[in-house]
């Protein structure tokens, strides 16, 4: 699946992909991206590469890779811990380069990502967890449809204060209902 918006593509990772992955984002990472994601700031190459390997050969995980249009590594959008009895799976997403911030581009990976996880891999539920400070992530994963179900309060540090970890989650239904609704808007137009 490839999934492409203004000249960003959003495709499967691959396994020749693991040495650039790391060059362009983790050389170094952007401390702003480490503390948002609850990173830690350093990650040695074997360390990026065994993992994205690893996951690339594990059927609980669909990585996905963003790239610019020029067809660097810019972010990834993934899904993990896929349970196929419960048909749930958790969503993580990130943009190594502030400069790709704010372009709308994360909200079209999110929801390119969702949609695939309820379409292809037929899941019944979607969940992730913001921290209370990155609201820029909090917003988007609203308007993509996840809700809150919980705040783990105090949970992560954020420098030498304390922050919420907050729980969202976007059931199959609602999926369904939001879909319906776009349809109808893009009808109307």
């Amino acid at each position: 699946m490839v999934f492409q918006k203004q000249g960003f593509t959003m495709r499967p990772a691959r396994k020749e992909d693991a040495d650039a992955y790391y060059r362009q984002n983790y050389c170094p990472l952007d401390p702003e991206i480490a503390r948002l994601t609850g990173s830690k700031p350093e990650f040695t190459r074997e360390e990026v590469v065994s993992f994205l390997l690893r996951c690339i050969d594990d059927s609980s995980y669909c990585w996905f890779f963003i790239l610019s249009p020029d067809q660097r590594i810019i972010g990834e959008s993934v899904v993990s811990e896929i349970d196929e009895k419960m048909r749930s799976a958790n969503f993580r997403i990130a943009l190594f380069h502030p400069e790709a911030c704010g372009k709308g581009i994360g909200s079209w990976a999110i929801r390119e990502t969702r949609d695939f996880a309820f379409r292809e891999k037929k899941l019944h539920r979607l969940y992730l967890d913001v921290f209370s400070f990155n609201t820029r992530a909090e917003r988007a994963y609203r308007k993509a449809g996840f809700r809150r179900e919980g705040v783990l309060r105090d949970a992560v540090l954020d420098g030498n204060r304390y922050a919420d970890d907050i729980l969202m989650s976007i059931l199959e239904e609602e999926w369904i209902a939001l879909k319906r609704t776009e349809r109808q808007e893009e009808d109307t137009d």
